[in-house]
């Protein structure tokens, strides 16, 4: 097979896939080495932009722990941990609101208008968008007993009003969505972007969540496994096979399935073009978790 044949069939592969997604929904949390290398910044923009000109409709949550640290530090501020989790106090959460929606938010939005996308930043703070409450962390005594530890302005989504965002949608934007929330209150929150992203999906009936990571996907025993259901997921839990910080994405991506999102991903953002990749080819890429 010649070179241009062989193009030719890698975009034929695409057709029935741009037929299954065509004006609908997916949600892709975007974090990890894809938000820090350059050529993957690129291919990652260059990604979300393709998906709006064909007829998807991309919506982008992002982190950004690491920048947040880094100020964190240059500023000199106190931080304190509880169980790897920051102990977030009002300090901290101006400079987190401060960087996630001031900075990053806004690098994503030019890195995507600069590749022809029509982006559009904001967080969950935005047109009434994400409601939350302060998270109470539940962590286990020397004596076994459960108690709730309060990490400060950390919150937990308990309502989603997607409204602005199909609105954006419908004329042609991509919402670019920083991870911060209000409480009914008005007390601004900080709140875990992959749970932020599984949240939005759920409120959007997304036919797809997409989580980035720094990993191939879910390892068990060293081999990347797909096509999961929820019984598989409880089950590797349960065994200590899936641990640490795969626990809570797991978690998110059921929650999602829970409520009707079609299909959730955990894929390697470390892999140029790992998006569409997944989206638009037949061997996909990461871990699959399904309905079932």
């Amino acid at each position: 097979m010649d070179h241009q044949s062989e193009k030719i069939n890698h975009i034929l592969e695409a057709l029935p896939y741009l037929i299954k997604y065509s004006g609908k929904t997916i949600v892709i949390k975007y974090g990890g080495a894809a938000m820090v290398e350059e050529e993957l910044k690129a291919s990652f923009a260059e990604d979300i932009v393709l998906l709006k000109y064909l007829g998807i409709n991309p919506v982008v949550v992002h982190g950004g722990g690491p920048e947040i640290n880094s100020l964190i530090k240059s500023l000199n501020l106190n931080t304190q941990f509880i169980r790897g989790h920051r102990v977030t106090d009002e300090a901290t959460m101006e400079v987190v609101e401060m960087v996630l929606t001031g900075k990053v938010n806004k690098q994503i939005v030019s890195l995507i208008q600069e590749k022809g996308g029509k982006p559009v930043g904001l967080s969950g703070k935005d047109g009434g968008l994400a409601i939350a409450e302060k998270y109470l962390m539940e962590v286990e005594s020397e004596d076994g007993k459960t108690q709730k530890v309060d990490l400060g302005l950390v919150g937990e989504i308990t309502s989603v009003d997607p409204n602005i965002i199909l609105t954006l949608q419908r004329e042609g934007f991509i919402p670019i969505i920083s991870p911060v929330a209000m409480s009914k209150e008005g007390q601004t929150l900080n709140i875990n972007a992959d749970t932020m992203a599984g949240a939005i999906a759920q409120a959007l009936h997304a036919d797809k969540l997409i989580l980035l990571t720094d990993t191939p996907g879910i390892l068990i025993d060293g081999q990347l496994v797909t096509g999961l259901k929820k019984v598989d997921i409880h089950g590797y839990i349960k065994t200590g096979q899936i641990s640490g910080g795969m626990i809570p994405k797991v978690e998110c991506c059921l929650g999602a399935i829970d409520s009707g999102v079609k299909r959730a991903h955990i894929i390697d953002g470390r892999v140029p073009h790992s998006v569409l990749i997944e989206i638009l080819t037949n061997q996909g890429i990461g871990s699959l978790i399904e309905q079932g």
